[in-house]
């Protein structure tokens, strides 16, 4: 090989190998349980680790997701999610799940997972799911109808909805790539912030009168 060659793949190496390092390193135990207590314990990702001689199976355990949540609210969906701080020990695992449940007509609206990729299987019922990508790729919308066994992916940070366009009860599952994926609903955090936005500021961006502004502002008060 020609020393421009050998050198070309020495930079390339060297640019890289540290992308190649820029996610979680590999754990260096089996499990890594989270506890709040700080005595005797290791703090690794967020959490403060127990003595793994001291983890039990209730560490990894959770009961509940066979009962449908209450969706008796202003969205008419429930989800319930079991991420580390209900399973102490997925922290360090990178994964997490949730239950969905949708009234009839109920929807779980605009939203994004700032850390997480989701994928969701539809039980029960019949949904209405999409997102749409980002501004550099034109602002695409990708939507199915879905029916029971049907799979759908959101890609991670894409805002993303699901509607249940039946006249029953829907039910779903959903895996996402994050111990705790965190949730930006969209209009709660535009409308709702705490303090307010400056109505003006929404109103210009949204092309609204700033009295509609204003309307939605009262509405989603925290």
């Amino acid at each position: 090989m020609k020393f421009s060659q050998s050198l070309l793949v020495f930079i390339t190496l060297a640019l890289v190998i540290p992308f190649g390092n820029a996610y979680d390193p590999s754990p260096l135990q089996d499990f890594c349980v989270a506890v709040n207590n700080v005595n005797n314990g290791v703090f690794v990702n967020g959490k403060f680790c127990k003595d793994p001689k001291q983890a039990k199976a209730e560490d990894f355990f959770f009961s509940g997701l066979n009962k449908a949540g209450n969706t008796d609210n202003d969205v008419k969906s429930n989800v319930t999610t079991v991420n580390v701080d209900q399973i102490p020990g997925l922290n360090t695992m990178g994964i997490s799940l949730v239950r969905i449940d949708y009234a009839p007509y109920g929807q779980n609206p605009p939203h994004t997972h700032p850390r997480a990729t989701e994928i969701l299987v539809l039980i029960e019922g019949t949904l209405y799911v999409g997102f749409v990508s980002s501004n550099q790729d034109n602002n695409r919308l990708f939507a199915k109808v879905l029916h029971p066994g049907d799979v759908f992916v959101f890609p991670i940070g894409q805002i993303h909805f699901q509607v249940n366009i039946g006249k029953t009860p829907a039910v779903a599952f959903a895996g996402l790539s994050s111990q705790n994926a965190g949730v930006i609903t969209i209009a709660n955090t535009v409308f709702g912030s705490n303090p307010p936005i400056n109505p003006d500021v929404l109103a210009q961006a949204f092309q609204l009168d700033v009295n509609v502004v204003k309307d939605l502002e009262a509405k989603f008060k925290n």
